[in-house]
């Protein structure tokens, strides 16, 4: 059997898992065998740890056999040629040290044989601390022909071969014994690590051979985190709102997205140029420095013409170039949001690489994107969406360059006026004058040939037959196209309205607000590769939860407070797996993907848990427009928008290297409005509170009403 379920999938007696930031444990009994398997990665260590509690809950003497088991992959988790990768890894155990090596032998491979990422560091180790029986290194010994991982032919006959080489599909598998006294309890660790230095390997399995060492690092590993992700604490009175806010959110921006770059249905390993730009907002009200970094790195991604890889591989650095048209300029609309945290300008005078050219300043990297951008206008003074915007399944909207993106226009403005600022704090008059006139015709253009009367169309084609029309029998409104004419000012505040109530109407399903409606029932080349997905599947009419989440927003905007907390509680993975698990499917707490639309067989399913850039976006969603509380460029704004029934709420938040506990009052049961402000007892004019002295903390009492 084993201590988890999988791979054996017995019945066990009891079964339960429990997750934690930085850590998984899982605990099972069997037979009146109890174990607990505590699974983490030491702060700082290339390791992970396998912590396996074993105790006799019976009355007799029992002798257990003990066996690891997993597949080397040492390099890319996806390659499609796993065949042809791994013949050339080769293995070895070293009977003296206990440990079980495998490496990849380097040398460059064709584009187009291999992801790559064989050329990265590829030797690694495995180890336990109590003495191996036998050790094996080949998959067809372990498993046995016409076997599985759930009744291998080796655990079957309670040995291993001693194989190791360079010829097989390789893997590691240590089988190790113990014995067990009535009522006894032993402790089994198991390592497995990647390092190129076999001295600096010898030395972790030595370190964590030690059970004081072990425990002391899951410690380490408990408060890592906790230290990490404390910079902004809510208490409210919805728990899943607390819960999401204060720790899952922020664990799955950083642990999957940003650091990990993987997930269960996706685990490439590359930097996604927008993505990761979007995940980084997580940083910024913990340790922004940790934002501008991921800035930096981005804009190293950059060519001279202002084009940027659509994702990249730091090591190998391979990337691919596209012309997927919005991915430049969210590096723009994350140093604007950076600079409003910070207040840093500095980040403007950085020294970066172009992939293809000599260094220059981060400033000069914007103004690069921006004017690419400003130069693939249409004729009616719209930007064209090449090869995709936001969405990268409308791919074949405009591959003539002729067609047009609404979207882009609305999200353009807004970052054209963000960096007006920075134009006008580093006094470059001429370009701030360019891009303020710039701004002014592209709102002009967005009202005069996108309003189809009750909202936003989406895009027009190459032959400018336009997407998201009102006579259109598929996809007849799309989300972003209301929701960002709203965030960034581009609708009237008439229209505002109009197209918000439209999405209501139209795309509010149970599950949440839909992408567009309906789906495409047939493949459409003219669109692109979303309309190849089953209707409800994904983009294709289903709930995309990254675009449903800036629904929150422009609710808030409008002060539209029920309809906001609707759509947060819609797509909250804890109200929705509590709400209807089997339903769901997808885990309580981290942000899926997407959630099938109602053209679906399976309505309201969660997908793609885990690699969703939906996770950031919902944290930044929470705290900075429900609960309200948000930097701008005159200082930090109070102005929630919640529930009615909500009596306040409290925040702890550092900006600006000064700390502010908050408490927010609701006594007239008011969903947005502040009658009054007081800072460490001086009452505020107005609702925004200046930066004040660094290293200081400062309450902030707040009274609600209209």
């Amino acid at each position: 059997w084993s201590p988890t379920w999988k791979p054996v999938c017995r019945n066990l007696e009891n079964f339960q898992v429990r997750y934690g930031t930085g850590y998984s444990i899982y605990n099972s009994k069997f037979n009146n065998i109890s174990s607990e398997l505590a699974c983490f990665v030491p702060p700082g260590e290339p390791l992970e740890i396998w912590r396996l509690k074993l105790k006799n809950e019976s009355s007799e003497f029992k002798e257990l056999s003990i066996f690891s088991y997993f597949e080397w992959c040492l390099g890319n988790g996806e390659d499609m040629h796993r065949e042809f990768q791994k013949t050339f890894i080769g293995t070895k155990y070293d009977k003296e040290n206990n440990i079980f090596y495998a490496a990849k032998r380097k040398l460059p491979v064709p584009d187009f044989i291999s992801s790559g990422l064989a050329e990265e560091p590829t030797s690694a180790f495995h180890s336990v601390n109590i003495p191996v029986d036998s050790y094996e290194g080949d998959k067809t010994n372990f498993i046995g022909r016409y076997r599985g991982v759930e009744n291998p032919i080796a655990v079957e006959n309670n040995k291993l071969t001693n194989t190791a080489g360079d010829w097989f599909d390789s893997i590691a598998s240590l089988k190790a014994s113990i014995e067990l006294e009535p009522g006894e309890e032993k402790v089994v660790i198991f390592t497995l690590g990647s390092a190129e230095d076999r001295a600096f390997s010898k030395k972790l399995v030595k370190k964590y051979a030690d059970l004081s060492n072990v425990n002391s690092a899951l410690e380490k590993t408990k408060s890592f985190w906790e230290k990490l992700l404390d910079g902004l604490i809510v208490d409210t009175s919805d728990s899943a709102f607390n819960f999401m806010t204060n720790l899952w959110l922020k664990y799955q921006a950083i642990s999957g997205r940003i650091w990990g770059r993987t997930g269960y249905y996706q685990c490439s390993g590359a930097y996604g140029f927008r993505d990761q730009l979007q995940d980084s907002l997580i940083f910024l009200p913990i340790q922004p420095e940790l934002t501008k970094k991921q800035i930096l790195l981005h804009a190293g991604n950059q060519f001279i013409d202002g084009r940027v890889y659509h994702w990249f591989h730091r090591v190998t650095k391979l990337g691919s170039k596209t012309n997927i048209t919005d991915d430049l300029l969210w590096m723009v609309f994350v140093a604007i949001e950076y600079v409003k945290e910070t207040g840093d300008y500095s980040i403007f005078k950085e020294k970066v690489k172009f992939v293809d050219a000599e260094p220059d300043t981060f400033y000069i990297h914007c103004v690069k994107a921006i004017d690419l951008v400003l130069s693939r206008f249409s004729p009616r003074g719209l930007p064209l969406i090449g090869e995709g915007d936001w969405n990268d399944g409308m791919s074949g909207v405009g591959l003539k360059w002729k067609g047009e993106s609404i979207w882009l226009g609305h999200f353009l403005y807004g970052v054209l006026n963000g960096f007006v600022k920075i134009c006008n704090y580093l006094n470059d008059d001429k370009r701030k004058k360019i891009y303020e006139n710039r701004a002014k015709k592209l709102k002009e253009s967005i009202n005069k040939y996108a309003w189809d009367g009750k909202w936003y169309i989406r895009a027009t084609k190459d032959n400018g037959e336009p997407l998201g029309a009102k006579n259109s029998k598929v996809a007849n409104i799309f989300l972003n196209a209301q929701t960002w004419g709203v965030i960034h000012g581009t609708s009237t505040k008439k229209r505002a309205i109009e197209s918000m109530n439209a999405v209501e109407e139209k795309l509010f399903k149970d599950n949440g607000p839909l992408l567009f409606y309906p789906g495409f029932t047939q493949p459409d080349k003219t669109v692109g590769y979303l309309s190849r997905y089953a209707p409800g599947i994904r983009e294709n009419g289903g709930v995309y939860t990254h675009a449903a989440v800036w629904t929150v927003i422009a609710e808030c905007i409008l002060k539209r407070a029920d309809k906001a907390f609707q759509v947060y509680s819609k797509i909250c993975p804890i109200k929705r797996s509590m709400l209807n698990p089997d339903e769901y499917m997808g885990e309580p707490y981290v942000t899926a993907g997407n959630s099938d639309g109602p053209q679906s067989a399976y309505y309201k399913r969660g997908a793609w848990t885990w690699y969703s850039g939906s996770g950031a976006w919902l944290y930044k969603v929470s705290h900075e427009w429900i609960l309200g509380v948000r930097p701008t460029w005159e200082g930090l704004i109070i102005d929630p928008c919640i529930p009615k029934e909500w009596k306040g709420f409290k925040m702890e938040r550092n900006y600006k290297g000064a700390k502010y506990i908050i408490e927010v009052k609701n006594p007239s049961n008011a969903t947005h409005g502040v009658k009054n402000i007081s800072v460490n007892g001086k009452k505020l004019d107005g609702n925004i509170i200046q930066p004040s002295k660094k290293n200081t903390e400062y309450r902030v009492e707040v009274i609600l009403g209209n």
